[in-house]
């Protein structure tokens, strides 16, 4: 890798996870490297895949390369080492972070941005017979072979995605459209819903209904799994919704990684941080994306924040090197929601009101997710 001569003063700024908000970092720093720092990235995976474009890729709109940003090209573009590892704890302490392959790595100023783990503690049998949808990187492997039985003689014909929050909803759209090009059109698709996503105005929420109807897709309103085995889902009430494979895409925990740790955290697990991106009680730690909580302005775990989070936590780890004041991150309530129905059109909305439809949306969505791959190839 690149290296830069180096003041004897220099320091080490160490990102964990190749997250959304490291991929603005690395950008960062690769426009504008700053003066003796030594740039490290732990990352499991080189490719990193934006979750903006997930759904359209299942739904077979884009190829799997279109979805991927390449992380060993940016770290090589800003200088930096690429260490090709998972980091399985943090020692703030020592101010080290453990390897899975059994190293340590030290830093001056750490930044982390791994993530979640699927949540599949509450409902019985899903971590033996569900998908869980996230990690991304873990689903599209799991999703191939999905696609590859359903194209079979006797491969799935009822498929089910428990969460009717906007990914579980994405995400049927997406089945829908795949699954009945390999299998046939009679492949029976349900969402099971516990209830609707408060990220999802009434306006929204009556267009996707509208969409689910129009695309065959059943909707379990109100209905809480408690169950999945061969059959399929079993619901609170006791009833079945019958399905030969199932999706879930409810329940977020924190990485494994965070065990054990004496960073600050939520009552849930998760880094808690301060408006600046900083860890609550270390001023040398920052978090950004899914596996960090806003203490003081939560938000859902989705990716649109993570995006937002980026510029500002490049701009505040530059900052900090420099012993310059640090700016806050505020962000916003009302965030634009677009979602992809599979059949050329797509649904967006923003706020308590606003909503709309049309192919004209799917469009936009699609410029939009276009425009922000293109900033990192």
């Amino acid at each position: 890798m690149m290296e830069r001569n180096l003041p004897e003063t220099s320091q080490n700024l160490l990102l964990v996870g190749g997250g959304h908000a490291h991929v603005f970092v690395l950008e960062a720093f690769a426009r504008r490297p700053e003066p003796g720092l030594r740039l490290t990235l732990v990352t499991k995976d080189v490719l990193t895949p934006y979750s903006g474009m997930l759904p359209g890729h299942l739904a077979g709109l884009y190829e799997r390369d279109a979805m991927h940003i390449d992380l060993e090209r940016l770290v090589r573009e800003s200088g930096a080492t690429l260490v090709q590892d998972e980091a399985i704890g943090f020692d703030a302490r020592n101010r080290q972070v453990r390897l899975r392959n059994g190293g340590e790595i030290a830093y001056d100023l750490l930044s982390i941005d791994i993530g979640i783990t699927p949540d599949l503690s509450g409902i019985d049998g899903a971590a033996d017979h569900a998908l869980a949808v996230k990690p991304i990187g873990d689903l599209l492997e799991k999703w191939d072979r999905l696609v590859a039985a359903a194209a079979g003689p006797d491969g799935p014909r009822r498929v089910a995605i428990v969460g009717g929050g906007v990914a579980g909803i994405c995400l049927a759209f997406a089945a829908a459209s795949t699954l009945r090009k390999v299998g046939g059109a009679g492949m029976q698709i349900s969402v099971v819903s516990a209830g609707a996503s408060p990220e999802l105005n009434s306006g929204m929420q009556e267009r996707i209904r509208q969409a689910l109807k129009r695309r065959r897709i059943a909707l379990y309103a109100n209905a809480v799994a408690v169950g999945v085995d061969e059959r399929g889902v079993t619901l609170a009430d006791g009833s079945l919704v019958p399905a030969d494979a199932v999706l879930v895409s409810t329940g977020a925990a924190p990485p494994p990684a965070l065990n054990g740790s004496d960073l600050a955290k939520d009552e849930r697990g998760f880094l808690a941080v301060g408006p600046s991106l900083q860890v609550l009680n270390d001023s040398s730690v920052f978090a950004a994306g899914d596996c960090a909580t806003m203490m003081v302005s939560p938000r859902p775990k989705a990716g649109v924040f993570a995006v937002r989070q980026g510029p500002v936590l490049a701009r505040n780890l530059r900052r900090v090197l420099r012993g310059e004041p640090l700016e806050f991150y505020t962000p916003q309530h009302d965030h634009l929601i677009l979602i992809g129905t599979g059949d050329g059109r797509a649904i967006g909305g923003r706020g308590r009101w606003l909503s709309f439809e049309g192919r004209w949306v799917w469009r936009w969505k699609d410029w939009i997710d276009r425009r922000f791959m293109r900033r990192f190839r």
